[in-house]
């Protein structure tokens, strides 16, 4: 009787998906082991076994497995549960607690990046789908698993990879690094960067017939800072003149033309890291004091201390000190909120005190940027209720500051605690 497996593929899919097993397959083949598939006409996934079985699915012919990776289980039964458990307490899938929980190494897809290792050296002559494999990479160091089968000629190239892996003769790069493109913004220059006052009358004289074009320049004149000599001028964005001079593209794409500007574009950080004005930090009322007061001295006692305090009685002014306090001695502080609603209110209050020194991330941003650096000097994140693992990655001395910023208002949760 034929054997199918039940299997979790790496892809946000509700569903699980049923294969079936080549003879030659089943003894080897079980639960928690991975195994290649075919997914689609043309990619193949690592996928997790979940469920061997002979109920042959209604309504659609299986597929067969491709290839069978583990000798043994990497998904252990408690793992298994725990996962389903994460899936269905945040309300995703399986296939994203599982793209979420394993390496990348050991979730090979057909747009997985291989990377070539120079330093490999072989003490035994390689099998020769291996040697051929390492061969095309040695030409190409970087190549995605769909190109390297399609260049080797080779059928189920992913377990030739795998074993490379396992001989560290290659590497395995995140797709999302791959896929990451810098931000940049268009500003706009004087294609004359050595213009004088001369120079700038010249061309106020040229434009006097063309009034759009002459206020589109007299705007850059005024937002680029030219007239306050001595100074080095401010940069313009193209947005930013098109706006404050009501002018169009196509007026502006003339003074393109008339080699007037001349437009770049410079990458800029997907959070903000410019500069920006800040005020002082407001002085804390006598209760305020108090609280804070007490923070430090159970602090010097244990390395947490929740603060309880209604909405609206001035916790972040207290958290704002606290914050202050560690950024003095060249520490960071991580800022934890329950839910992502609640982050506009409270970084743009920190912005006011901390400038572009804060860092925000949580899990609304695109892959993309979640790449971009983030700041040295703070950070704010909110996350959901996973606080204990967090803090746990804190430095010694910034645990018990990080512990104190959150916010009993919209109680996150953290293994089922207030946090606060």
């Amino acid at each position: 009787m034929k054997k199918f497996v039940d299997v979790i593929v790496p892809l946000p899919i509700a569903n699980q998906y049923t294969y079936s097993l080549p003879q030659e397959m089943e003894e080897m083949v079980q639960i928690g082991c991975r195994v290649v598939v075919p997914f689609g006409k043309k990619k193949f996934y690592t996928a997790i076994v979940t469920n061997v079985h002979y109920a042959a699915p209604e309504g659609y012919e299986t597929k067969d497995i491709a290839e069978v990776l583990d000798s043994s289980p990497v998904l252990l039964p408690k793992q298994y549960e725990f996962w389903q458990w994460l899936a269905e307490y945040y309300l995703c899938t399986l296939g994203d607690v599982y793209k979420a929980a394993i390496p990348s190494g050991m979730k090979l897809e057909s747009e997985t990046l291989v990377e070539y290792n120079p330093d490999f050296e072989a003490t035994a002559p390689l099998p020769e789908k291996e040697q051929k494999i390492l061969d095309l990479l040695s030409r190409d160091t970087e190549q995605c698993v769909t190109q390297l089968e399609k260049n080797s000629g080779l059928k189920n190239v992913l377990t030739v990879i795998k074993s490379l892996l396992d001989k560290e003769a290659i590497f395995v790069k995140e797709e999302l690094k791959r896929n990451y493109k810098p931000r940049t913004e268009a500003r706009v220059r004087l294609v004359n960067g050595e213009a004088d006052e001369a120079y700038l009358q010249r061309l106020f004289n040229e434009l006097s017939r063309a009034p759009k074009q002459l206020m589109i320049l007299m705007k850059y004149v005024e937002l680029s800072g030219w007239v306050a000599r001595g100074y080095a001028l401010k940069e313009v964005t193209k947005k930013e003149l098109l706006e404050k001079s009501g002018g169009s593209a196509a007026v502006f794409n003339g003074l393109v033309e008339k080699k007037v500007f001349e437009v770049y574009h410079q990458e800029i950080g997907r959070l903000d890291k410019g500069i920006s004005d800040t005020g002082d930090i407001n002085p804390l009322n006598i209760a305020q004091q108090q609280a804070y007061g007490n923070i430090l001295q159970c602090f010097r006692e244990k390395n947490v201390c929740l603060l309880h305090g209604v909405t609206s009685s001035g916790k972040t002014e207290i958290y704002i000190h606290l914050i202050q306090e560690v950024l003095k001695t060249g520490k960071q502080v991580l800022y934890l909120l329950p839910e992502i609603a609640l982050t506009t209110q409270i970084t743009e209050r920190l912005k006011r005190v901390f400038g572009h020194r804060l860092g925000i991330y949580h899990s609304k941003f695109p892959d993309a940027e979640r790449v971009a650096d983030v700041p040295d000097d703070g950070r704010v994140d909110e996350h959901e209720g996973r606080l204990g693992d967090e803090l746990a990655e804190c430095g010694e001395g910034q645990r018990e500051y990080a512990a104190v910023c959150g916010s009993v208002t919209g109680a996150g949760r953290a293994g089922g605690r207030g946090i606060g």
